[in-house]
Formats: structure tokens, C-alpha cells, sequence
């Protein structure tokens, strides 16, 4: 007769999740000293990553405000003399004679200094320079007015001045209606520029009216650059034709840039590595080593408790399941709170810059599921060697 075999008692989920996180409940201090640990790998990575998205988030912002549809003609060297061509003075004109063009603003670059005295010394200029500006430059740019109010037929003739906002806050010009001294003569200043990331030239210049430049500084009347902004479906067809339209003679001495070209590289390669190092970097040293030393000293704290379970049944797999469930539980509450606070320091820095609060999805997804995987793999070794225990030495251990 053959002798009845006994089958080990199997355990459903229910049973694994209990006897799983019964080792966590008895030792909550250290459940919550581990997890903390695995929190700040989580948060480091999620911060860095939404703090790099939150960054392009505005930068893409920016490029919708300011648009991808302007381009910047400035002259080149002549091939001739080698010296800084000229562009000529009715350029403007017919630049925006070109089908598609919307706005064409012009500046010119005026040989003289801004100072906020007489008293300054006029060598010290601060990097900042003066220019002619013609009216239609504020639309061209699509800028705006902080204060005061912009060039126009009326003020652009007289000794009046437009700062950008470099140049406002670098002479410490904060309202309207204070004077600059620009060359031997004060100008009135009318009004601040917003900042514009597509034209900082602009905002480290003085802009003056293109009639007074010509009149009280010795402007003469060339532009030195000029913004043409058109439709969105025109962009390459203008491109084109611009250099031609600009001096049909010499059209091989303008050149052509594309202002937004910066902003639109600059969105695409922020944060492309230091997201990526640092945020598995800082995933896989602290959660792996937090949750192994854990398990570890779990395992020899509990042997007593591991030799009377298998000496009432248990098998090897039932321990290594055990163990393993304990670190898939300890390594998914770290990364639970990881996710929160990371999520939590990338608002903080958002708000505070001003920036969309941005956190891709597959970075919480992802550093979630590096947490588990992680996790599970540090517990393997532990539970393997808690499963390897004989029953009586983990008895006498106790």
C-alpha cells in the first residue's frame, strides 16, 4: 500500500501580503528609517527630471509667445574689403514689399554712450549701447511695455529714449520720466522694455527715435539689424528671398539668423543627461543598498521565528516568498512617499520661478516601477538565505 504523501498548505495573495508584511508591522521605526531612505532616491530622481521639464515646459512656452516665424538680417563682411558691409538704408522697405512678411523693425547702431551722469566716466558703459529703433520694431519682436509708453511719430523726434531691461536696471532707472545722459545730451526716457529672450541685444540697449538719432547723435540712417517677423506658412519662402530684398547688388553680404534657433535647441537638450545619470544613479544606490541591509538584518533578527515555521510546515519557496514580499512592500511605500515629495519639490521650484509645473509621466512611472525592481532584487539574496536556514540551528539561534 502505498504511504499517503503529505502536500504542503499553499498560500493565496491575501495569505502572502499578511504573512509578507508582518515583519514590517512589528519593527515600525525601522520600516519607516528604510523607507525614508528610498524616498529620497525617488524624490532626487523626480525632482531633477520635473525640475528639467518644468524648465522646457517655459521654454516651449516662451516659443509659443514669441513665435518661431521672425528671422534677423544683419550685415556681413564684404567680400571685398573685408570690412563690415553696410545694409542699405531703404532695406527695411523693401523687405516688407516680400509676400508673407507682416512686421519689419529696424535698429542702427549709434557711436555713443549711455550713462546715467556726467559724473560717470564715459569709458565705463557697462556693456550697454545706443540705438536708433524704428517705430514698427516693438510689433516685429512681439515685445511689451513695462512702463511709460514706446516710440512713436510724435516722441521720436524729440531727445527721448526707450531702455531695455538690462539697461534700465543696470543705470537704476525704474519709472518713466527720469533723464540718461547719452553723448553730451540728456534724454527723457519714456518707457522699459519687458525682457525678450529673442533679441537680448535689445535689452542691453538704450533705443532712441530713428529722426533723433539722426538729429542730435550723428546717426546715418543705416540699419545695423532687422527683424522681420511673417506667417507661420511663409517662413521658408521669405527666407529665401530675403537676402536679395535686402541689397539686390550685394545680397551675398546679409546674413541671415533665426533668433528662436537657440531657445528651440536649448528645449530640446534640457536636463538630456543629468536626468538620466543622476536619477538612476541615486535610484539604484539607495534603494538597493537601504532595502538589502534591511532584509539582511531582518533575516538575522528573525531566524528563531523562520525555524519555527518551517518546523510547523513552511517550505523554502513559502520563506523566500515571504522575505521577497517584505522587501516588494517596504521598496513600494519608499517609492510612494518618493513620488510625493518629489512631485512636491518640483512645484516649490516651479512656483517659485514662475514656470508650469511639469513632471513627465513615465518619470513617475518609471522611477516607481526601478523602485520594485530594485527592491525585489536586493530581497532576493536575503530570502534566499533565509530559505536555506535548517529549522533546528534557526531554533537554537533563538
Amino acid at each position: 500500500m502505498p504511504r499517503d504523501r503529505l502536500t504542503p498548505a499553499r498560500l493565496g495573495p491575501r495569505d502572502v501580503v499578511h504573512v509578507g508584511s508582518a515583519g514590517l508591522r512589528s519593527r515600525p521605526m525601522r520600516v519607516v528609517l528604510s523607507a525614508l531612505g528610498i524616498a529620497i532616491g525617488i524624490a532626487t530622481m523626480i525632482a531633477v527630471v520635473g525640475i528639467s521639464a518644468s524648465s522646457k515646459a517655459q521654454l516651449l512656452r516662451q516659443l509659443d509667445t514669441l513665435g518661431t516665424n521672425m528671422l534677423k538680417v544683419a550685415p556681413g563682411q564684404d567680400m571685398f574689403s573685408g570690412e563690415r558691409a553696410k545694409l542699405p538704408k531703404d532695406a527695411p522697405g523693401m523687405i516688407g514689399r516680400i509676400p508673407g512678411v507682416e512686421h519689419v523693425g529696424a535698429v542702427g547702431d549709434v557711436k555713443s554712450t549711455v550713462r546715467r551722469s556726467e559724473k560717470i566716466p564715459e569709458s565705463d558703459t557697462g556693456g550697454l549701447s545706443v540705438k536708433a529703433a524704428g517705430e514698427s520694431l516693438l510689433k516685429a519682436l512681439r515685445g511689451t511695455i513695462r512702463a511709460g509708453t514706446w516710440l512713436n511719430d510724435a516722441n521720436g523726434r524729440y531727445p527721448s529714449v526707450v531702455l531695455g531691461s538690462v539697461a534700465a536696471e543696470r543705470l537704476g532707472i525704474t519709472v518713466p520720466g527720469q533723464q540718461v545722459l547719452i553723448g553730451k545730451q540728456y534724454f527723457t526716457v519714456i518707457g522699459i522694455l519687458d525682457p525678450l529672450p529673442l533679441a537680448p541685444e535689445i535689452e542691453r540697449a538704450a533705443l532712441v527715435g530713428w529722426q533723433a538719432a539722426g538729429t542730435h547723435l550723428d546717426f546715418d540712417g543705416h540699419p545695423t539689424q532687422i527683424y522681420e517677423r511673417s506667417t507661420d506658412a511663409s517662413v521658408e519662402s521669405v527666407h529665401k528671398l530675403l537676402a536679395r530684398a535686402t541689397d539686390p547688388q550685394n545680397p551675398q553680404n546679409v546674413e541671415i539668423s533665426n533668433p528662436s534657433a537657440t531657445l528651440q535647441a536649448k528645449a530640446a537638450t534640457e536636463g538630456a543627461f543629468d536626468s538620466l545619470l543622476l536619477g538612476l544613479g541615486g535610484v539604484a544606490l539607495l534603494v538597493g543598498v537601504g532595502v538589502a541591509n534591511t532584509m539582511i538584518i531582518s533575516v538575522l533578527e528573525r531566524r528563531h521565528e523562520i525555524g519555527l515555521r518551517r518546523s510547523l510546515g513552511a517550505t523554502r519557496g513559502q520563506i523566500r516568498i515571504q522575505f521577497v514580499t517584505e522587501s516588494l512592500l517596504l521598496s513600494g511605500l519608499g517609492g510612494l512617499a518618493g513620488v510625493v515629495l518629489g512631485a512636491a519639490a518640483t512645484y516649490v521650484f516651479a512656483a517659485s520661478g514662475g514656470m508650469p509645473w511639469a513632471i513627465p509621466p513615465w518619470a513617475v512611472g518609471g522611477g516607481f516601477a526601478a523602485t520594485l525592481l530594485i527592491g525585489s532584487v536586493a530581497g532576493l539574496y536575503p530570502a534566499v538565505r533565509a530559505a536555506r536556514l535548517p529549522p533546528t540551528l534557526a531554533l537554537q539561534a533563538g
